[in-house]
């Protein structure tokens, strides 16, 4: 029985050697991908612009927050109590919006950049079934605790996707 085991295994072991070193596999490291890339970068620049007018925006009304802030600070002597809570309620209402506006900033951006990211990754994934058909991949893997240099297809892709390349070869 121990014996039937042990060698039910060791055939196993064999055969999965052989079938392995048959099996083409490569790798592609997503986040160079998502930072190198021509359409990744082409991206940021269109939303850095896309988004520019109302960053600027922000921006302006956080000066004009801290401004009202020091305003009241340096003149608060001179103020009367009414006019201090006026000023103070001002700052309230400035600060109310202040955040507001930070926070629609930051998820319309954030909704903005999954957009161009679904969009870069789908284009990748084009590029790698590509590959990976024309020079006849088994296995893309685009995750590995380890991975070594001669399995990385990350320079083919990025090569793909700046349009080096129109199709993979053999397409």
């Amino acid at each position: 029985m121990k014996y039937g085991m042990v060698t039910g295994i060791l055939l196993f072991a064999f055969a999965t050697g052989a079938v392995a070193e048959s099996t083409r596999i490569g790798f592609v490291d997503t986040e160079r991908i998502l930072r190198e890339s021509e359409p990744a970068l082409a991206a940021q620049k269109k939303i850095d612009k896309e988004f520019a007018v109302r960053e600027q925006e922000v921006k302006a009304l956080a000066k004009q927050l801290r401004d009202a802030k020091a305003n009241l600070e340096a003149k608060a002597a001179t103020f009367s109590e009414a006019q201090r809570r006026i000023q103070e309620r001002e700052i309230a209402n400035l600060n109310l919006l202040l955040q507001t506006r930070q926070r629609e900033f930051r998820e319309d951006l954030s909704l903005r950049q999954n957009e161009e990211l679904a969009r870069i990754l789908a284009r990748a994934d084009h590029a790698i079934r590509g590959i990976a058909e024309s020079e006849q991949y088994d296995v893309i893997l685009q995750e590995a605790v380890y991975r070594s240099q001669k399995v990385d297809i990350t320079e083919k892709v990025l090569k793909y996707l700046a349009g080096e390349q129109a199709e993979p070869a053999g397409k």
